[in-house]
């Protein structure tokens, strides 16, 4: 799944949570059988009630719009400065798999981790294209798994995220920081149960990453696995997984909103059930 489509579900989510209910809309009607003058600022007023709405929404995810265009935050280049030729054709080598190329350049002094203009090292390049060999030199020689580029991803968030699971095992043997976090403030086990890879997620929970984390939407791995899956048999299978290691099942989102009640909400009778036998609760 992109980012983009990613990022229109949780804003969906989360503007479902903001929409006011029935007789309580924050622009009431104009009765115009009333002077006119008694009503001169509800335009004015339903006017700052929805940008404070929308003002809210934005907050609550974070830095995730405003981070697609400002400055890279995490890559260490002076702003402005060309990437180097060398850090390029490193990138690039990486990326494609050309594992000589990559060999030749290491061996002639290229830094391992030198940054395209997109901030990404040649280690995070090769994880994007999910080239196991090149990710294996490049941490061999010393590459950073946890360098972020302008987007806050970095070779072990993107692995996780994505089900990169060679590189992801590489990423864990090298230190991967399991505390670090993504542009939506989650981490890496959160994506992961997102986007149904079953085994990332079982790799994830061998390790001591915070199962019951929550991110800037406040959704821990299992809302998210409820909240933005299908309730088919990868997501169910993860909500099993998340159980069975020790999620909080009734830790409720931001608007107080159990796992049971979403799962119920949606449909998902499997869920539901292992949920139930977890001991979950509708309502807390």
């Amino acid at each position: 799944m992109s980012d983009l489509r990613a990022e229109s579900m949780r804003m969906s989510v989360l503007a479902e949570a903001s929409v006011p209910s029935a007789g309580k809309s924050p622009c009431p009607p104009q009765h115009r059988s009333k002077p006119r003058h008694k009503h001169r600022r509800e335009p004015r007023l339903c006017l700052a009630r929805s940008l404070v709405t929308t003002l809210a929404l934005l907050l609550a995810s974070g830095p995730t719009l405003a981070q697609t265009t400002t400055p890279m935050q995490s890559a260490p280049r002076a702003q402005g400065q060309a990437p180097a030729a060398s850090t390029l054709a490193l990138v690039h080598a990486a990326e494609s798999g050309d594992l000589a190329t990559l060999r030749r350049l290491l061996d002639a002094g290229t830094p391992v981790d030198g940054r395209d203009s997109r901030g990404r090292t040649a280690l995070l390049a090769a994880t994007h294209a999910n080239q196991v060999e090149a990710a294996r030199q490049l941490i061999r020689a010393g590459a950073n798994v946890n360098a972020k580029d302008a987007i806050d991803d970095s070779p072990f968030l993107y692995a996780g995220a994505e089900g990169r699971l060679e590189i992801l095992r590489l990423t864990l043997a090298a230190g991967a920081d399991l505390a670090s976090i993504n542009r939506y403030g989650g981490n890496a086990l959160i994506p992961a149960a997102h986007h149904g890879h079953v085994e990332t997620v079982r790799e994830l929970l061998r390790t001591k990453i915070a199962i019951d984390h929550v991110n800037r939407l406040g959704w821990t791995a299992l809302l998210e696995a409820i909240l933005l899956g299908d309730g088919g048999p990868a997501h169910t299978e993860i909500v099993r997984l998340l159980i069975v290691a020790g999620a909080n099942v009734n830790l409720p989102d931001a608007q107080k909103v159990t796992p049971l009640a979403h799962a119920q909400q949606r449909g998902q009778r499997e869920i539901v059930a292992l949920l139930r036998q977890a001991g979950a609760k509708v309502r807390l």
